[in-house]
């Protein structure tokens, strides 16, 4: 079976992503399920032809178990501790106010991550501006600057810097080295936002303002301490873990224990008044499990290709290529391959200008908007948002939005840094 063929069942499950909701969406709630899980075995099918059935079942017991498991419990602990801190009141729902929202989750991102950042204000924003007919465009730049650029600075802020972190590039490189980058890019998209935003709201009727509160000590007590603990997973190594013929290294078991304590005490302790104030529901989650699933089972063939493809040592190039693939293929998995590629040693890319780490972590982290699939709060951000009555645009509607918006940027990108 050639690389191309092997590759067909992720092009599926992104495709089936990508069509089918818009085209036939009761029949795509009703067998989601079904339609990943067909192509999911198509690709185990394939596996087993080339490595026999032993070998095909092993490696995907080992993707969900190394890679899945890691980052769909993190993904839920985020969210249930997220969806139990409420925030009232405030500036936002005016033009300056939700921008100042976004400048903090810009911020906040590459603290406590996208994610967190994500979930903790995207119902604050929704929730400020829910008397307005139009709010699409601070859903859009939310997912720009909170769900995805925003953690740029820091590896608890981004997946693929904490697989950078994990792989020995320092803590603060991200900081020193993606910092303008950021700025080139938020300063745009924040004077776009509040220009459309103040445009639409010339006729708006505003509600009197209240004052900001805060309700969820518990929740923000454990995201902080979830904050904390994620990073020890780059220097602490207690050797691995065996389950029958699987093994786990002994941090990510701890840390995946840790988080699953956090999502129980906050299910346990959260007051159900602030989870009926975001709209909480665990079926949000559903679509967004079983498609990233699918995504972890079929992708590996994909990331063998990229690894054959051979690049010129041109950062620019290898800036775009990462870029494009991070935008379809996630930013996680994307910089892994590309950092591999370019030689896998930390010392080695951080010496002198770096110029070709910088490049493969901008395009990794600063992609990653183009596409509901580019980083796994797009998709959460998304189906909060259809909950709260927005009409969030399909797939390709907005690929093409982030086109048009994005590539300015990334090519002023490419004439400032490469």
């Amino acid at each position: 079976m050639s690389g191309t063929l092997q590759a067909l069942p992720f092009a599926g499950v992104l495709l089936s992503f990508a069509i089918l909701p818009g085209l036939m969406p009761r029949f795509w709630h009703r067998h989601v399920v079904s339609i990943i899980s067909g192509w999911v075995v198509l690709g185990l099918a394939g596996q087993v032809l080339l490595h026999g059935v032993g070998a095909a079942v092993q490696a995907l017991c080992e993707v969900t178990l190394a890679e899945f498991l890691p980052f769909i419990v993190l993904l839920l602990a985020l969210y249930a501790l997220g969806g139990g801190i409420a925030i009232r009141g405030g500036p936002w729902g005016r033009p300056a106010g939700n921008v100042l929202l976004l400048v903090i989750g810009t911020v906040l991102a590459s603290v406590m991550g996208t994610i967190g950042a994500s979930l903790l204000l995207i119902h604050p924003l929704l929730a400020a501006n829910a008397n307005r007919p139009e709010k699409r465009h601070l859903v859009l730049a939310f997912i720009i600057l909170v769900g995805n650029c925003g953690g740029a600075l820091s590896p608890l802020g981004d997946p693929p810097l904490l697989v950078g972190f994990l792989r020995g590039i320092p803590f603060f490189w991200p900081l020193a080295h993606l910092a303008l980058f950021l700025i080139v890019l938020a300063v745009p998209v924040l004077l776009l936002c509040y220009g459309v935003d103040f445009y639409l709201a010339r006729r708006e009727h505003f509600p009197p303002r209240q004052k900001l509160s805060v309700r969820g000590t518990l929740n923000i007590s454990l995201l902080v301490a979830l904050v904390f603990v994620i990073p020890v997973e780059g220097f602490w190594h207690p050797g691995q873990v065996r389950f029958f013929t699987f093994s786990m290294p002994g941090e990510q078991l701890a840390i995946m224990l840790f988080e699953v304590a956090c999502i129980v005490i906050s299910e346990l302790f959260t007051p159900h008044a602030i989870r009926s104030q975001n709209r909480f529901a665990w079926s949000a989650m559903r679509e967004i499990n079983i498609l990233f699933f699918g995504v972890f089972a079929t992708i590996p063939p994909v990331i063998e290709l990229l690894k054959q493809t051979t690049l010129a040592p041109d950062p620019l190039l290898w800036f775009w290529a990462s870029g494009i693939a991070s935008a379809v293929l996630d930013a996680a998995p994307t910089y892994l391959v590309f950092f591999e590629a370019a030689g896998g040693h930390a010392d080695a890319l951080i010496a002198g200008s770096a110029q070709l780490l910088t490049a493969i972590a901008a395009g990794s982290v600063f992609f990653g908007p183009v596409t509901y699939l580019g980083n796994a709060p797009n998709l959460m951000i998304r189906e909060i948002a259809a909950r709260r009555g927005v009409r969030m645009p399909g797939f390709f509607q907005y690929a093409g939005v982030m086109i048009l918006v994005m590539t300015p940027i990334y090519v002023l990108m490419s004439v400032l840094f490469f």
